[in-house]
């Protein structure tokens, strides 16, 4: 009977059957692919939550963990957990229906953008701290505070609002403006405002943290062959600032991970946008883009697991509930 229906009436392939005239159509796909996405999404959107909500909890209780690099990790971690929950509207949207209104739909694509916008401004954030731990470690206690780390993410943060809202201000006017039919979740942006959105938001900030990060490479380098000619001869005061550095060292290679990382899984949806590709592409090829760029941000914790011992002793006290003891806080985790 189903079958029947789809012959005479296609009502099976339109979003909202009661509105034949004015509703779009729903993406057609083979049901065991719209299973698999279904599967992909629901899991990544399960673990991105957990596993960033997870990490936002440790670094905002033990006191111990709230360095200014760690700081980073957990606007980082924010932006992820955020991602993790947007991701609950593309789940939604598997057929290619949107299904709520307008305006939620305006506000679904800035919400993405601003999000999007703090975590490579985060990355930049981070691959300066890095660079100043590396190239200049005796003035980082006074050039990178807490508080200054703080006062650069509320900014990064800010910015990011700002700029989006103003760059959407027409799509928030008159949300759905620019659809085609019921069903459909359309924004446009300016060509010369997108333009310089692109510049502001990825390419000018993907050729600062490059740059940087070589910097770090470069440095980190010299110094792991400076360490290695000396280790032998240094006194007890110089095997504690070899430490130091190899611990710095060390942050540097993981936070250089998790920079990579992002940039692999984050740059083809990019690549996309630049070269127009987006109305050329297959609805398999789209889908696959946004589960690589929603991706990255279940990879960050699990990357923070595999290199940092810290983390994997605060989701030990998190699961046994220690954390829910009085002065908890204040356990050593590191």
């Amino acid at each position: 009977m189903q079958i029947i229906q789809v012959q005479t009436l296609g009502e099976a392939e339109l979003c909202f059957p009661h509105l034949f005239n004015v509703s779009c159509k729903k993406i057609m796909r083979p049901h065991i692919e719209n299973m698999f996405i279904y599967i992909v999404l629901s899991s990544i959107f399960l673990l991105t939550t957990v596993l960033n909500l997870l990490l936002i909890i440790s670094i905002h209780h033990y006191k111990q963990l709230q360095t200014p690099t760690n700081l980073l990790l957990l606007s980082l971690a924010v932006s992820d957990f955020l991602v993790g929950l947007l991701m609950s509207f593309q789940i939604i949207q598997i057929d290619g229906c949107w299904y709520l209104s307008d305006l939620m739909c305006t506000v679904y694509y800035v919400l993405n953008y601003i999000i999007t916008s703090a975590s490579v401004g985060t990355m930049v954030l981070i691959s300066a701290d890095r660079y100043v731990a590396i190239c200049d470690p005796l003035h980082y206690s006074t050039k990178v505070s807490p508080k200054r780390v703080r006062l650069c993410v509320c900014v990064c943060w800010f910015l990011s609002a700002l700029c989006h809202t103003l760059l959407m201000k027409d799509n928030l006017e008159e949300p759905g403006l620019y659809n085609s039919c019921i069903g459909e979740c359309v924004v446009v942006v300016n060509y010369v405002a997108g333009l310089v959105d692109l510049i502001l938001t990825f390419l000018g900030p993907l050729t600062v943290i490059i740059f940087l990060y070589m910097r770090v490479f470069v440095v980190a380098v010299t110094q792991a062959r400076v360490m290695r000619s000396h280790v032998t001869s240094v006194k007890v005061q110089g095997s504690l600032t070899v430490s130091v550095k190899k611990s710095e060292l060390k942050a540097a290679r993981t936070l250089g991970v998790v920079v990579l990382v992002f940039l692999i899984c984050v740059c083809p949806a990019f690549f996309v946008v630049i070269t127009g590709q987006d109305t050329l592409l297959g609805a398999s090829t789209a889908a696959f883009v946004i589960c690589l760029f929603s991706f990255n941000s279940c990879l960050n914790p699990v990357i923070y697991a595999c290199f940092y011992p810290w983390f994997r002793k605060c989701l030990r006290l998190i699961f046994t509930l220690q954390i829910l003891q009085p002065g908890s806080s204040q356990i050593n985790v590191l």
